[in-house]
């Protein structure tokens, strides 16, 4: 028997294709394209759109700093206009509605590339993932040890993007509920009324503030060539391919 430890064999739908390429020195590289187009694109979009209709959405709070009834009577809270985007009430709005639809549009994008593609395992957080959460958070908050990677998304990676998904939905279905409150009337008692929606469609916004710096320190940690993968699409040292035996049945190479 050979004293060379086991390696985990993942199943293909975990990872994203290997690719070997050969360079000039004549050395065999593990090389994967692990962002296509349609993934890099809706980030990209996604992140525009986000931003302005972070900064719109702010605007828009300031025209009536409260949930529902202005209880308590003063502001909720409150912050110097010039950080956010719109100059006025009306030009919030129309920021606000343009850049809705393209939020819509990438995230329903995203979401079909996922699921038709069968990528989805990549991203979603699951059951098998939930022993690997507190390691990697260890390990980007407390400077602990960095625990071995064999996919390509770790746990606490999987369960910011599911979390962030899941933000998506809600922002989406409360603000059309907010736009729209004649036409989707009835789905405003479903949720609790509109003060109740006003306050779901505010802590969404606060769940995507809250994700955009876990994500930048995960991508400050991973290093430049996890971050020209969402450039090119091509990353040039996956962590998670060491070595052929990695990668489980139904596997080839191209």
């Amino acid at each position: 028997m050979s004293g060379r430890p086991a390696v985990p064999k993942l199943p293909r739908r975990f990872m994203p294709p290997k690719v070997s390429y050969t360079s000039r020195a004549g050395k065999e590289h593990n090389v994967t394209y692990e962002h296509p187009i349609a993934v890099r694109l809706t980030h990209w979009l996604d992140a525009i759109a986000l931003f302005v209709m972070a900064g719109s959405g702010l605007r828009i709070y300031l025209a009536f700093p409260a949930f529902g009834d202005k209880l308590p009577p003063n502001d909720f809270f409150s912050f110097p206009a010039r950080y956010s985007i719109g100059g006025w009430l009306g030009g919030a709005l129309q920021w606000h509605f343009t850049f809705m639809w393209l939020f819509i549009a990438t995230g329903l994008v995203y979401v079909l590339h996922r699921l038709i593609t069968g990528t989805w395992r990549q991203v979603v957080f699951l059951p098998r993932d939930v022993r690997g959460v507190w390691p990697m958070f260890r390990h980007y908050f407390l400077f602990g040890p960095k625990p071995e990677q064999v996919e390509s998304y770790n746990p606490l990676q999987k369960l910011a993007y599911t979390g962030t998904l899941l933000v998506g939905a809600l922002s989406i279905l409360t603000g059309l509920v907010l736009y729209k409150s004649a036409q989707l009337s009835f789905l405003i008692p479903i949720l609790g009324g509109y003060r109740a929606v006003r306050i779901l469609h505010f802590l969404a916004l606060a769940g995507f503030l809250a994700f955009v710096p876990g994500h930048l320190v995960m991508v400050i940690v991973h290093g430049w060539n996890n971050f020209q993968s969402m450039l090119t699409g091509w990353n040039f040292k996956p962590e998670y391919i060491r070595n052929p035996d990695q990668l489980g049945e139904g596997h080839q190479e191209p």
